[in-house]
């Protein structure tokens, strides 16, 4: 489309808004294509016009041969890094620096634009900012003067999920537009801020994406044609939740983007995403999350409805806000921002995965319960139903919309400035007039090592901690709260209360209490019980360090479902072939030791005192040594000896999120495992191979299991080779569809019929009771109708305490749970329930207190006088669950015996984004008790602790 062929109330805001042009050579080759590739004279905003033709500066064109957003183009991290390497060398303007390495091994590089005076001093602006985080640091200096030497640093993060594959490629283009052009607008960004742009935020998912491109759908002609858009793996471990890690910090974007953060302080942070038609600004439809300051929520509004009159006056349509996600959940990357007091936002570009263009239907889409293409106050100028939509129209919306966003900090830096320190001020100003005061982490804690990792969780959060060094608490972890993050850390330390009235559905999870995710206690205090004196701030992480009491050859560990426990067997086992580790079946008590064991307590035989401090030290245990043999409390002892399985960890071709996040969780801890997927079930003799097979949380219905990705779309490889080098990793394969089949279905099924134990979590056991293997099982979605289960914090109460899986546990605790399945069994096999949600019974479980037909002597029994009876817990402990009276007293977990073997399947799921490490130990007590998970325990158990003590013989392991 030609620029002549605007409307003239168009073309004089183009010119307007272009600016000045005769004192600097316009790219008029660059012009034309611009205008070639893009469908249509509304999708081209004036702002994206008149790129320079810089002498020295090479362009995109002019470095690549084509303009960004060529038809079927587009670059690998190399390409586009090198590209950036080229501007710092011809341009003053610009810098480049690593700041992380990810997973495989490619680097993560942060670009600086500023002018050729501010690139001198930048680490000059970053003490600044670093004084205007904290406002206590700022002393009896003068603030304005400090806002006055002080620039805002507006961070620009692209790339974060692979098939979104526009920014990447339109920052190229930003940058050489920002270090070259001339224009007024170009230049007062340029004079006024720092800009940061962190090209490719996820390298390694980034290049799998341009392989899967240029291997796969560059050649698709249709959209929406079923084929798989996106390669099966992004990162090594995360895939879409690679945007769900701002609370663990567990990967290495998300290192990359808090080290960001923390040396820059940037004031306001843009994360650029693709999904939504045409351009979504974020505000959110709330609720809000309750502890973000009011300046932020205002910030949110003005910088949105700034952008959209920008927008506007260039006579773009589809471009609109509010209607898309919440505002609630902070784990989000640009909740590092929002977290500690800056204002982070996002953009949502229409995108095809690619640099294709497609006619794209829109019809059927809506938000906030409108149609994306009717009208509203908050889409004043909709898309048509139908779009003709290319590559290039993307990245002009991105493109236009950033400009947008600078030139906004660009004129309104010193006010952004100064709400930012504010913010900070406002935080400690609450955390010392307000309540609480602190939060207290007690040193006796249910698992002390969670206790340690719970404090260095909030010290990457940049939260403060001190320890008590002396008085009568010593030990404890305190946080005080007059500090400049004082919100984030009630955040993270109390309890959610997402408003059961919220008119739109949530966008994510809604509670992350860490103190119930972690399982340790922490307690507000709105009364500082602390001399300063006591209390020293802690400048390091901490470890927690067991302690080995006693004397003896035996070591005894009161088991309290510590996450540690399991990795300490495989690295005992590592350590000594002629160690022993026997599990305590019944409560017991040995003699010289004051503590009654409960069932799970674990006993160390065959192994040095040297080996048992170093497993003490090294995996945060207490451990009591000892030359008795523990005896039975109430009943004879019963025990058996731990043989550590062999693991398998499956994954499907068409779904690879939370499989990831278990073998992130398998390797934190140090547990070994294999990875198999379809090809391996098809080739049977599973038993041979492993005793555990996981099956993680799926998506999708047991027809998505059985035949994954559709055959007609085979043979599909997934393969490393010269062409496409970033595919087949972490997995390989030469064909991902069919799935395992009917065939593979029966293998896994004689897996278990010959002994095996199938763990299933969340949706995983609803696809598995769905295909047969656990017959039991039984769905009652249909009957809990009204229920609404958005991830919270909930009570559950064991059913089965005897059984191993609940080792360590309570009677009643907490799990996390999200919208997960409902099974059931039928009344006769409720023994196969160890877990409930709630601790009500369910309903036909009642006892029947009428009268019985035909036994004349079972007449009604009248209820005798009682007090009013206690009230129930709450179901609730944090987040919100609407009619949840259909969820209570069904089953979180099941223990369904086929054959020799069994399936342990999870209703929810434990191993939840490496968040609820507290649920996680229900997994690793199957996995430590695989071969003995009966209840109570099978004749198989060892019953005398002795030198000559049995195995288990209910199977092999490793």
């Amino acid at each position: 489309m030609r620029l002549n062929s605007l409307p003239p109330a168009l073309l004089l805001t183009c010119a307007l808004l272009a600016g000045p042009l005769r004192a600097q050579q316009i790219d008029e080759t660059y012009n034309q294509k611009i205008k070639e590739y893009t469908t249509d004279p509304r999708f081209l905003p004036a702002s994206v016009l008149n790129l320079p033709d810089d002498p020295t500066v090479p362009s995109p064109r002019k470095h690549f041969g084509q303009i960004v957003g060529t038809p079927g183009i587009i670059h690998r991290t190399p390409e586009i890094y090198g590209y950036y390497q080229k501007l710092a060398q011809t341009s003053p303007n610009l810098s480049m620096q690593q700041v992380g390495t990810t997973e495989e091994g490619r680097p993560i590089n942060l670009v600086v634009i500023a002018n050729a005076e501010s690139q001198k001093r930048l680490e000059h602006y970053k003490k600044q900012l670093a004084l205007l985080a904290d406002p206590r640091k700022a002393g009896s200096q003068d603030v304005e003067q400090i806002l006055g030497d002080t620039k805002l640093v507006y961070y620009l993060n692209g790339g974060l999920h692979s098939p979104e594959m526009g920014s990447p490629e339109m920052l190229m283009e930003l940058a050489y537009r920002l270090v070259t052009s001339q224009t007024p607008e170009i230049k007062t960004i340029r004079d006024n801020i720092i800009v940061l742009i962190n090209p490719i935020s996820e390298p390694d998912g980034w290049d799998k994406q341009v392989d899967w491109y240029y291997r796969y759908t560059k050649a698709r002609k249709e959209y929406d044609d079923g084929f798989p858009r996106t390669p099966p793996f992004w990162g090594k471990y995360v895939y879409h939740d690679n945007n769900r890690d701002g609370l663990q910090i567990s990967q290495a974007l998300t290192k990359a983007i808090y080290r960001i953060f923390y040396d820059w302080h940037p004031t306001a942070s843009l994360d650029l995403h693709e999904s939504v038609p045409l351009l979504y600004i974020s505000t959110g439809t709330g609720p809000y999350n309750e502890t973000i300051d009011p300046i932020t929520i205002a910030e949110w509004q003005t910088m949105a409805n700034h952008d959209m009159t920008a927008l506007a006056a260039q006579g773009i349509p589809g471009v609109f806000t509010w209607a898309f996600y919440d505002g609630w959940y902070p784990g989000y990357a640009l909740w590092i921002s929002n977290n500690h007091n800056a204002a982070g936002r996002f953009y949502e570009t229409f995108g095809n995965a690619g640099a294709n263009t497609y006619l794209r239907d829109l019809a059927d889409q809506k938000y906030a319960g409108d149609l994306v293409t009717s009208k509203e106050w908050y889409r004043p100028d909709p898309a048509t139903e139908k779009v003709y939509w290319s590559y290039r129209n993307n990245i002009n919306y991105m493109q236009a919309g950033v400009l947008a966003s600078l030139s906004y900090g660009a004129t309104n830096s010193r006010m952004l400035l100064k709400n930012f320190y504010q913010k900070g001020l406002n935080n400690i100003r609450k955390g010392t007039e307000g309540k609480p005061r602190a939060f207290v982490i007690p040193k006796n804690q249910r698992d002390p090592a969670m206790a340690a990792y719970l404090v260095n969780q909030l010290r990457a959060q940049a939260i403060e901690v001190h320890k008590a060094e002396t008085g009568k608490n010593q030990g404890d972890y305190v946080v005080l709260l007059n500090q400049p993050y004082r919100n984030l850390a009630v955040s993270l330390l109390t309890k959610q209360n997402y408003p059961r009235e919220a008119k739109f559905p949530p966008y994510d999870d809604i509670a992350w209490t860490l103190g119930y995710l972690y399982g340790v206690e922490v307690k507000a205090q709105d009364s500082l019980t602390y001399a300063p004196a006591e209390l020293k701030l802690l400048s390091d992480d901490v470890k927690y360090a067991g302690v080995l009491d006693g004397a003896g050859a035996q070591y005894i560990l009161n088991y309290k479902a510590q996450n540690t426990v399991l990795p300490a067997l495989f690295w005992l086992k590592a350590q000594s072939k002629t160690a022993q580790a026997v599990v305590l079946d019944t409560k017991s008590k040995t003699a010289g030791l004051t503590d009654t064991l409960a069932a799970g307590a674990v006993v160390f035989k065959g192994l040095s005192a040297d080996q048992a401090k170093k497993m003490a030290n090294q995996f945060g245990l207490d451990l009591k040594a000892t030359n008795a043999n523990p005896k039975g409390v109430g009943a004879p002892l019963r025990q058996h000896e731990v043989s550590l399985p062999r693991v398998a960890i499956y994954h499907s071709w068409y779904y690879t999120q939370d499989e990831g996040w278990a073998r992130y969780t398998f390797e934190q801890r140090g547990i070994p495992y294999t990875s198999i997927h379809k090809d391996h079930l098809k080739a049977g003799d599973l038993r041979k191979k492993f005793d555990v097979i996981l099956i993680p949380r799926l998506v999708g219905s047991a027809a998505n299991f059985i035949h994954e990705i559709d055959r007609k779309y085979g043979p599909l490889p997934y393969t490393k080779t010269a062409e496409f080098p970033a595919h087949g990793f972490p997995d390989a394969t030469s064909d991902m569809t069919g799935g395992p089949g009917f065939e593979g279905l029966q293998q896994l099924k004689q897996f278990v019929e010959a002994g095996g134990v199938l763990v299933t979590l969340d949706n995983s056991s609803a696809i598995i009771a769905e295909t047969g293997i656990a017959r039991a099982l039984e769905p009652y979605n249909a009957t809990a109708a009204g229920l609404f289960h958005p991830g919270s914090v909930v009570q559950v109460k064991a059913r089965m305490p005897d059984n191993p899986v609940l080792y360590g546990y309570p009677e009643t605790f907490s799990i996390f749970r999200g919208n997960g399945p409902l099974l059931q069994t039928r009344k006769y096999n409720r023994d196969m329930m160890l877990l409930q949600y709630g601790t009500k019974p369910l309903k036909d479980e009642e006892e029947y207190k009428g009268e019985i037909m035909g036994m004349p002597d079972k007449k009604p029994v009248k209820a005798p006088e009682t007090k009013t009876p206690p009230k129930e817990p709450p179901y609730v402990l944090s987040g919100m669950v609407r009619n949840e009276q259909t969820i209570i007293g069904h089953g979180g977990i099941f223990n369904v015996p086929v054959g020799a073997g069994r399936v342990i399947a999870f209703t929810f799921d434990p191993l939840h984004r490496y968040l609820n490490h507290h649920d996680a130990p229900l997994l690793w007590n199957v996995l430590i008790n695989w071969n003995h998970l009966d209840t109570p325990a099978g004749p198989a158990a060892v019953t005398e602790l002795g030198n000559g003590a049995e195995k288990a013989k209910s199977g092999g392991g490793q």
